[in-house]
This record gives C-alpha cells, sequence and structure tokens, in this order.
C-alpha cells in the first residue's frame, strides 16, 4: 500500500513539473484583434512570429467589422488591435468616452485609382467617369489622388478631411464623378472604367495594388496604427509591439508578401 501511494505521489509531482514547465515555455499571452484581410494576415504573418520569439503566446481574433474591434479592447478582453487610422481611434474615443491610445503606424494598403479602360493617366479620355467613396475621408483621400495624378487641381487650405467637388479649381479632363458604396468599387474598375479603390477592398476582391494607374500618397493620418487601451496595456506589452513592428523580420515580410504597402518612415 505504502508502495502504491509512493508511487501515485511521484506521478503527481511529475505532472505538476510537466505542467509548469509547459506553461512557462508558453509564456504571457497576448491577444491580437485585427479585421479579415490584410490586417489579420500582417498580425499572422509579421507581428506574430516576432512575438513569439520574445515568449508569448500570440491569440489572434478575427472581426468581420469595425465596431467591435475596439469594443472588445476597451472591455479588455483583447490587448491590441490592428485595423484603424488615427482618426477614427480619436473619433471613437470622443464618442464613447474611451482611451484608446495607438502605438506605432504600420505599412498601410493605399487607396489606388484602377481602370480596366485605360493602360495609364494619359490614356484617360475627356469627360471620362470616375468612381469613389461618398464618406467624407474616403471621399478626401480619392480628390487627393486625383491632384497626384494631374487630373484635377484642389483650391489652397483645403480640408484634408472633407474635399468635396466645390474645393476642385481645375478638372482638365472634365471628368464626371460617380459616388458608390466601398464594396462596389471594385467592380467599378470594368462597369465605369475607372475607379478610386481603398487598399483592402481591392485586396479583398483579389486586385493587386501594383496595377493601379497610381498608389495614394498616403498621410499619416490614414495609416493604420497598432492601438492598445491606454487604461489596462502594461509597460511591457507596449514596448514588445514596438519591437516586433520594428524588427528586421517584421519588415522582411512586408517587403515579401506586402508589395505595394504604404510604408511609413518614421513613427
Amino acid at each position: 500500500m505504502r508502495g502504491i501511494i509512493t508511487f501515485l505521489a511521484g506521478c503527481l509531482v511529475v505532472i505538476g513539473i510537466s505542467s509548469y514547465l509547459l506553461s512557462d515555455k508558453q509564456g504571457e499571452v497576448i491577444t491580437i484583434g485585427a479585421t479579415s484581410g490584410p490586417f489579420t494576415d500582417m498580425v499572422e504573418k509579421a507581428i506574430r512570429p516576432e512575438l513569439e520569439e520574445m515568449g508569448y503566446t500570440v491569440k489572434v481574433v478575427e472581426y468581420s467589422d469595425w465596431i467591435q474591434p475596439n469594443t472588445a479592447l476597451a472591455n479588455g478582453d483583447i490587448d491590441a488591435n490592428l485595423f484603424q487610422n488615427i482618426t477614427f481611434m480619436n473619433n471613437y474615443n470622443e464618442k464613447n468616452d474611451e482611451n484608446l491610445i495607438d502605438l506605432i503606424q504600420v505599412p498601410t494598403a493605399p487607396m489606388g485609382l484602377y481602370s480596366g479602360k485605360y493602360k495609364s493617366l494619359d490614356d484617360i479620355e475627356n469627360g471620362s467617369e470616375v468612381a469613389l467613396p461618398p464618406d467624407p475621408v474616403n471621399m478626401s483621400r480619392a480628390f487627393m489622388v486625383l491632384e497626384d495624378s494631374g487630373l484635377i487641381e484642389l483650391k489652397e487650405g483645403y480640408d484634408m478631411f472633407d474635399i468635396t467637388e466645390n474645393d476642385i479649381i481645375s478638372n482638365k479632363m472634365n471628368l464626371k464623378f460617380v459616388y458608390q458604396d466601398a464594396g462596389q468599387l471594385p467592380r467599378s474598375v470594368d462597369q465605369i472604367g475607372l475607379s478610386l479603390v481603398p487598399g483592402n477592398f481591392a485586396l479583398a476582391s483579389n486586385m493587386k495594388l501594383e496595377d493601379a494607374l497610381i498608389l495614394e500618397n498616403m498621410s499619416e493620418y490614414f495609416r493604420n496604427r497598432i492601438v492598445v487601451n491606454d487604461d489596462l496595456a502594461s509597460d511591457k506589452i507596449r514596448e514588445d509591439l514596438i519591437k516586433a513592428v520594428q524588427s528586421e523580420g517584421f519588415n522582411k515580410v512586408i517587403d515579401e508578401e506586402f508589395k505595394g504597402f504604404d510604408k511609413p518612415e518614421d513613427d
């Protein structure tokens, strides 16, 4: 009987040590939320490996909308998220009295001017229709892309978050603007012939960023960022997320698998 008790006690010790070692090997769990598509891919392919090298166990939560990731972060259900720019984050904080903060910019899929009809900007015909998104921020981005292309000229002192046709002082090709929901814009590349498509919608439709006639020269206000809850995130998690994004491994993956993404020079 004594031998059985000794044997069972030894088993418990072994199980306890094994559980401790396994738990220690797994390291601290960090949960990151991201919207479906390129941002989930970026977390999985470029950020997760760097954090795992630091000893973390990384859990990725994928979202299909732009509401849940911030709600989960505010509630403490996730440690960080990747899907939004600083303007979107600030608007969320103001409307919900929350304290989310951005840590660092990440490479972001830019808006592009795409065409199923024209091979270059020089081929665009007078009076052509061009589709663009109707919401103020993305409409503004679209008009700035058209100005960078030389197709229109905007007046000085425009509000970069609220550009309308009234801000256009020169439209040398007499472009006609057609406003469509962002999800319809990839189809307009062929249906209308010219379409300004946000990067995430282009990628979701299996379009290549490098096929655009011109890609957006992104403002820092429109680049996406790693965001945390300032009330909950530890200093260590903040520091390690920044290190992961600044690492050589992260940048190598971006260069190889996220071609055409706009990369911030510094943050």
